[in-house]
Order: C-alpha cells, then sequence, then structure tokens
C-alpha cells in the first residue's frame, strides 16, 4: 500500500521471500502482532528511514528483547548505506560483526559461549552446528537468508573501538582538546557548552566533582581552553600542563590571577594532571586513531562505517569522560554538515543510565540535549536504550519522535513511559489515548513491541525479526581482540597504520631533512635584518608546543598571494579561489624560482606582524631586501599562475552533480550518497502521491465488492433454507396419505419448483460476486506491483560504484590577479641542526 506510510510498513506479502524493501529506505523491523489473538498478523512491518531523523528511544527490561530489536535497526541502516556510531557500555552491540553468510557451524564455532554448550551437555562442535542451523531456521521463517546476510557486510565497514585499550582499534583523545571547527567557535552557546563539557569530563577523570559556577579549577581550565581555542590553537594534555603553570590570562574576572588562583595551588592542579598522563596504561588514550567523527561514519573509500565504541572495560569515570568527548565531536562535526531531510548518519547509545538522568548534570547530558534539540536540521537520527525508564529525563525526550517499547517491569516504569509518550504527542499536536496505551503495554511480551511513531496515525504493537547478527552475548576483550587483530594487521601491511593523522589537502609540510625549502642550518642571527620601509613582511604565527630543549627561530621566505577564477560555461563551473604559496629565496642567480613554491593551507588574516620573543633569524639573501625584486616576483607569479593552475572537480554523470573546490573524492562520493537518499526519499514520496488516490478507490471498490458478495452470500443461504421449507411441506403432506392431489399440495410443489430456481440464481449471483472481488483484487494487484517495479527504479547507479568524470578548469590570463608579494618568516623549533616547523 501507498497511501499512507503505515501502509507501507504492513504491505502483505503472498511469499515467505524476503523483498528487497531497501530500495524505499525501509527498515524492516518485523510483523504486526494481534495482542488479543497472541499470534502475528499477515504482512511485513517496516519502518521510514525518514522517521528516525526526528529521534528514537528503545525501553524494555531484561528479557524484553530490546538488544535485537536495536541490533536489528542497526543492520537495516546499514544495509541502506546510514552509517552509525554506536556507543556499547555493556559489549553486546559488537555482536554485529557476527555475520555469517554461509550459516555453517565452523563459522559459529569461535563465537558460542562454552557455559550454554555444558548446560546443554553438548561439545562446542556440536553446538555451533545447532547455533548455526537454530539461526538458519530462524532467519527463513522471516523470509531471510545468507544473501542478505552478505548484503548487509558488503554494504558497511565495521569496526570495534576500545579507547583506553589495545583490545580493538585504539583511540586517540589528543583531537578532543583540538580547537573546534569554525562553526562551533561562532556559536557562543555550543562553544560554551563545549567547553564546560571539556572540562567537567577531565576533572571528573580526575575525581574532582566540580560546580561550573564555583570550582577554580573549571573556571581555571574553562579560561585557558577559551584563549587558545579562540586564537585557533590545538592542545594536549602536555601542553594544557603547561598552560595552568603560566597562563597566558593576568586575570579572572574582576580578579588578579594569583589572588583567584594562586601558583602554588595551580601547581598542584598540574600535578594531578602530569600523574594522570603518568599513570601506568593512560599512554593508550593518546595512541589510536584520532577520534575524527567523519573518518568514525566514512573509510577512506567514502563507504558508510559503523563504528562501535566499547567501554565496558572502562571504570565509570573514565566512560563519563570518553562519551562526553566523543559526542562533544559528534556536534562538531555535525555543525559542519549541510541541513538535511534524510537520514544522514545515526548515533546510537545501549544502555543509557547515568547518562542522561531526569535531575543530575553530568558532562554527558548537556551535548545529548543539544543533540536531540539540533540534530534533526542535519539529518543526525539519535536514538537511545534503556531498561530503566525511570533514569531518563522525559523533557529531553520530548524531542523523540518515535517509541519502541517492550515489556516492562514496574508500574513505576508504565508510569514513566506513558508520561513520556504524552509528552511526545503533545509536543507534535498529536492525541494521546493514555487508557488504550496502559492496556497495550500490559499485554507486550517477550520480542513483542509497541511503536509509537508521531509520523504515524496510530500505534502499532509488532513481533521483532531474527537478526542477522549472531547474538552470543556481550563480547569479552579476548573477542573483540580476536575480531580486529585482522584489521590491525591490514592496516600496518598496507602502510596505513591505525592511528594516522588524516592530512589536510593543500598543507605545506616544511622540515630541514626534507630539502624542499632551501632552509638555512648553520649561522643565524639573534636580531632580525633590517629592511627597507617598502618591503612588507608578515610572521608565519607559532601553532605548536615548543619541544623540550630547542629555539625558536625564523626562515625567510616569499610569500605570493593570488586570486584566480576559473570558469567553464559548457560544465556550469564559475569558482573564485585564493592562492597562497611559500617559495625559497636564495643567493642564486635567479632568487626566486617559483616551480619550487609549495602551497600553503593558511588563511591571509592569521599573518602576524610581529614576531615572538627570544627568536632568532636566518641571514637574509641580498635579493629580499630590494624592493624592486619583489614587483618582478609579483609579474612572475602571475605569469606562473596562469600556466600552472587549473582547477580539477570530480562529475557524477548518474547525478549530474559536480564536486566542490577542494573536496576530494572520498568526501564527493559521500556527499553524492546523501543526495541519492534525499533524491530516493522525495521521489518515493511523490510516487506514494501518485498512486495513492487509484489504489484508495480500488481499496474502496474491493470493500463494497466484499460486502455485496457477503450480501449475496446471505440471500442465497436465507433462500436455500425457504427452499428446504417448501419441499420439506410438500413432501410431508404427500407421505401423510392423500390419495388426491389438492390444489394447495399443488401450490407447494409449485413454490419449491420456483425457490429452486431462486436458489439457483442466487449461487450464481454469490458466484459473480465473487468473481468481482477477485478480478478487483487483481487489479490492485497488479498496480501494487507496478509501483514496487517504479519504486525500485528509484534507486539508480549506486554513488560509490559510479564511474566519475574528471572536469579540468584553467583560469584565463583576466582571471589572475595578485593581491600580495612579501616577505615571509616562517618559523622552527631548532634543536641541535634540526629544524622543526612550529606553524603547523
Amino acid at each position: 500500500m501507498v497511501k499512507k506510510k503505515s501502509d507501507l510498513r504492513t504491505a502483505d506479502r503472498k511469499s515467505p521471500a524476503m523483498p528487497d524493501f531497501e530500495k524505499l529506505g525501509a527498515f524492516y523491523l518485523g510483523r504486526p502482532f494481534d495482542l488479543n489473538a497472541k499470534q502475528p498478523k499477515p504482512g511485513w512491518l517496516l519502518y521510514d528511514s525518514k522517521d528516525l531523523v526526528t529521534h528514537a528511544v528503545c525501553v524494555g527490561m531484561t528479557g524484553s528483547g530490546k538488544t535485537g530489536l536495536c541490533v536489528g535497526l542497526l543492520e537495516e541502516a546499514a544495509i541502506d548505506g546510514i552509517p552509525a556510531i554506536v556507543i556499547d557500555p555493556k559489549g553486546d552491540l559488537a555482536n554485529l560483526l557476527l555475520t555469517f553468510p554461509a550459516l555453517q557451524g565452523n563459522n559459529f564455532l569461535p563465537w558460542v559461549n562454552e557455559d550454554d554448550a555444558r548446560k546443554k551437555g553438548l561439545s562446542l562442535p556440536d553446538f555451533a552446528a545447532q547455533q548455526a542451523e537454530r539461526w538458519k531456521t530462524g532467519l527463513a521463517a522471516w523470509g531471510q537468508n545468507g544473501a542478505r546476510i552478505a548484503k548487509l557486510r558488503d554494504s558497511a565497514d565495521f569496526a570495534v573501538y576500545t579507547p583506553g585499550s589495545q583490545a580493538g582499534l585504539p583511540v586517540s583523545i589528543l583531537a578532543s582538546f583540538a580547537a573546534p571547527a569554525a562553526a562551533v567557535l561562532e556559536d557562543t552557546e555550543l562553544l560554551r557548552e563545549r567547553i564546560s563539557t571539556t572540562v567537567q569530563s577531565l576533572l571528573g577523570l580526575l575525581g574532582i566533582q566540580a560546580d561550573p559556577l564555583q570550582s577554580r579549577e573549571h573556571i581555571l581550565l574553562a579560561t585557558l581552553l577559551e584563549a587558545a581555542w579562540k586564537q585557533g590553537r590545538n592542545l594536549d594534555l602536555a601542553s594544557l600542563i603547561q598552560m595552568i603553570q603560566t597562563p597566558p590570562v593576568s586575570r579572572v574576572g574582576v580578579l588578579d590571577l594569583e589572588t583567584f588562583y594562586s601558583s602554588k595551588d595551580r601547581f598542584e592542579l598540574a600535578m594531578r594532571l602530569n600523574n594522570l598522563m603518568a599513570a601506568p596504561g593512560f599512554e593508550v588514550w593518546m595512541a589510536g586513531e584520532p577520534l575524527d567523527i567523519d573518518r568514525m561514519l566514512h573509510t577512506a573509500q567514502g563507504h558508510p562505517r559503523v563504528s562501535i565504541f566499547s567501554i565496558a572495560h572502562l571504570s565509570d569515570a573514565e566512560r563519563m569522560f570518553f562519551v562526553a568527548l566523543l559526542l562533544n565531536q559528534v556536534l562538531g562535526w555535525m555543525r559542519a554538515q549541510s541541513g538535511t531531510t534524510s537520514l544522514r548518519a545515526l548515533i546510537y547509545m545501549d544502555e543509557i543510565f547515568g547518562y542522561f538522568p531526569p535531575v543530575a548534570n553530568p558532562p554527558s547530558k548537556a551535548p545529548l540535549l543539544t543533540l536531540l534539540k539540533q540534530a534533526r536540521a542535519f539529518g543526525v537520527g539519535i536514538v537511545l536504550a534503556t531498561q530503566n525508564p525511570v533514569d531518563l529525563d522525559y523533557k529531553g525526550l520530548a524531542n523523540t519522535g518515535t517509541w519502541f517499547i517492550g515489556r516492562l517491569q514496574t508500574d513505576r516504569d508504565k508510569s514513566r513511559v506513558l508520561d513520556g509518550l504524552e509528552g511526545a504527542a503533545a509536543g507534535t499536536g498529536g492525541k494521546f489515548d493514555r487508557r488504550r496505551m496502559e492496556e497495550i503495554l500490559a499485554g507486550l511480551g517477550s520480542r513483542i513491541f509497541l511503536l509509537h511513531n508521531v509520523h504515524e496515525d496510530q500505534p502499532e504493537v509488532f513481533e521483532t525479526r531474527w537478526t542477522m547478527s549472531y547474538l552470543r552475548g556481550p563480547l569479552t576483550r579476548t573477542h573483540i581482540k580476536r575480531l580486529m587483530d585482522s584489521r590491525k594487521a591490514t592496516a600496518v601491511g598496507s602502510g596505513e597504520g591505525v592511528g594516522d593523522q588524516k592530512a589536510e589537502p593543500g598543507g605545506f609540510q616544511l622540515s630541514a631533512q626534507s630539502g624542499s625549502a632551501e632552509l638555512v642550518t648553520g649561522s643565524v642571527l639573534s636580531t632580525r635584518p633590517a629592511l627597507p620601509p617598502d618591503i612588507k613582511q608578515y610572521f608565519l604565527p607559532v601553532r605548536s608546543t615548543q619541544p623540550e630543549g630547542s629555539a625558536l627561530q625564523y626562515q625567510p621566505h616569499l610569500l605570493a598571494v593570488g586570486q584566480g577564477r576559473f570558469t567553464d560555461q559548457k560544465a556550469q563551473v564559475d569558482l573564485t579561489q585564493e592562492l597562497v604559496y611559500l617559495a625559497p629565496v636564495t643567493d642564486q642567480a635567479v632568487p626566486v624560482t617559483w616551480d619550487q613554491a609549495l602551497p600553503v593551507n593558511l588563511p591571509v588574516s592569521d599573518l602576524e606582524s610581529a614576531p615572538r620573543e627570544a627568536a632568532r633569524y636566518a641571514p637574509l639573501p641580498s635579493a629580499a631586501a630590494k624592493a624592486k625584486h619583489y614587483e618582478a616576483w609579483a609579474k612572475d607569479f602571475a605569469g606562473w599562475l596562469y600556466r600552472t593552475q587549473k582547477v580539477e572537480l570530480w562529475r557524477s554523470p548518474s547525478l549530474q552533480e559536480l564536486s566542490r573546490l577542494g573536496e576530494s573524492e572520498r568526501d564527493f562520493r559521500i556527499r553524492l550518497q546523501q543526495t541519492a537518499h534525499e533524491r530516493r526519499d522525495q521521489a518515493t514520496e511523490q510516487l506514494r502521491r501518485k498512486y495513492a488516490p487509484k489504489i484508495a478507490t480500488l481499496e474502496d471498490r474491493v470493500r463494497r465488492a466484499e460486502q455485496a458478495k457477503d450480501r449475496e452470500a446471505e440471500q442465497a443461504k436465507q433462500q436455500q433454507v425457504q427452499t428446504a421449507i417448501s419441499f420439506g411441506a410438500t413432501l410431508l403432506s404427500a407421505f401423510l396419505g392423500r390419495k388426491k392431489v389438492s390444489a394447495t399440495t399443488l401450490g407447494r410443489a409449485t413454490t419449491a419448483a420456483r425457490g429452486v430456481g431462486r436458489t439457483i440464481k442466487e449461487a450464481k449471483d454469490v458466484a459473480r460476486a465473487e468473481e468481482n472481488v477477485e478480478a478487483i483484487k487483481g487489479q490492485l494487484a497488479a498496480l501494487e506491483e507496478q509501483f514496487q517495479a517504479e519504486a525500485a527504479a528509484l534507486t539508480g547507479q549506486d554513488p560509490l560504484t559510479d564511474r566519475l568524470e574528471t572536469v579540468a578548469v584553467r583560469p584565463t590570463k583576466a582571471g589572475i590577479t595578485v593581491r600580495l608579494t612579501a616577505l615571509a618568516w616562517a618559523p622552527f623549533w631548532q634543536r641541535g641542526e634540526e629544524l622543526i616547523s612550529a606553524w603547523q
């Protein structure tokens, strides 16, 4: 059916084969269930993926089937190409990696539970074979098989991250103290939340319960983070410790720093952070992949990724610390995305107890509230699960549009769930029947859930489907290590490294060993060389922390800033790009060679007019001291740009989309996936509206035809009774021994004969009515098949396999302008003969 979403969700199927619902953006979650009859209804229950944009919450006691439902939801999202961040406090959700298309016992053998096998009196191989057969049978009963499992594995990459441990993929928290994206810095409220949550999490790790308005520690650290981030400086724990000892501020509020927080007390705080860094095992927190949400959601090739953060091994303080940092990173990533009405990504957290309480305000609560309020506009769906509904902030969950409710343990739990449902209904202006809801909740059993969706006309009770993943229970660190060891070996073998940082396009790398910029490593000057006033000179900012035993040295370079306009009417390209280059200046016959220039990924606004104190300077080549040379170099720079510069863009033939300036193929393909989802959702909605009136008309005709058939059947039944009575009366008169046939007897016989004729006519009318019903049903089935065929054609080419074209656009001479040519002093840390870039 297509006239409403609910019609799609419960589409009838005559065969047990699983249809390809993924093309419609529908998640196959189970089948409708009749609570009164205690049995399933015909058809499948499908959930529109777009509805998750308004978030979801799943509640149910132990044994309700909550984990199976949520695993099934994540499986469907992965098949639909939706990436996910999964926070797993118990270790259950790593089961998503236990998928075996062959469904054979040897696949299950390494993962079966030994205690379960022992209880059943079976050897491990026999128990594994039994589990394989159980999974094969269970999947078949739900129209699934090994082919769909293979589709799941091919649709997304699955990874298990273990912060603070080497069991899975380790995660480095260094990026959590890096300056946030510009979108966050420009939003005062979001920046304040980011700083407060980061500080609160860090202090919690130290065992300091800090009030943001009263705690000196909290206020000082927040001040330091804000000062550094607003300057664009990235921090780590080491640099933060240095800043605590020598803060870059002299006052906090109206008080001078020493009065507010004495140096002695600051030293104690610095020591506590230092002890944390020096603690055995803490180095694991600093190694591994950076906490980069974009990298966690998509692979290097742009494929969707399901990143499972297993935190069962951490202490409560460490869990809170990491969850708060992760949620803040999600917020920063989200703010950099474009708006959309289609589902872009999922953030799922299992067992939310303690992270979103109704009264207290732990570090995780503020970012969660912000996500629930704002993520919808960016296509990010939040899914929270818990078995203790009384421990959730239902005011915050008023922003949640979908509720999956399983069996609840106490009347108090039911009351709190009903309060939450009522609040969600009130927030959307919908009606809420509390008494009916109470009756439904009272009748729920294992794997039977109530789906309350504000996008639907009424709630639906359903039975959850069989998961494709093998639900063996929580995975230990040994299990996770076994799962991830092959991935680590592949990363090392390919030379990528598990924790490699993502390189920024257009970055400028300088080192004394590279020889790429003719760096001077000999004698240096303690004072800056004097220059004529008409020579402009600037200083690149110092960005990195000073290494121990090093000194700051400035090296002279020629900085040129140009602007190029790249236009191509045929390709519909009209771009303007700022071109910033840094070239070495030498004492050779040709002092500047632009072919040796390197692009600089640095905004011109970040250039400084004064150097750092106590810096030293490399000797200045004589050519750089003459103003007239800069005019000649500017002309050469313009000619060089015209000859060498071009913009290469990717073009998708299937979607007719062009990549953006500086957008990598990976990021372009990710954007194409989102565009394809948006177009599919829009086209599907248009298709629904196109077919809805036709299907509604045929359904009404079926309804009327069935009513007519029932009437004809009832009339035929009554006529049969009348005919039988007439025949009975006639035969009775004959059997009573009347020797003469009276007029009355003849009349009865005639009436009986006529009754037989009418009975035959009524039977024909019933047959015609049945034929009419079947004919209209056939028309309806044909129309639905036509709808399904058109809907299946909406998917089109997969953006990940689309053969991209390259569009190269060069500038015209008139499109090249040179805005600045000046002497630029680039800072380096000098340690012996080694020079380390200080401005990156």
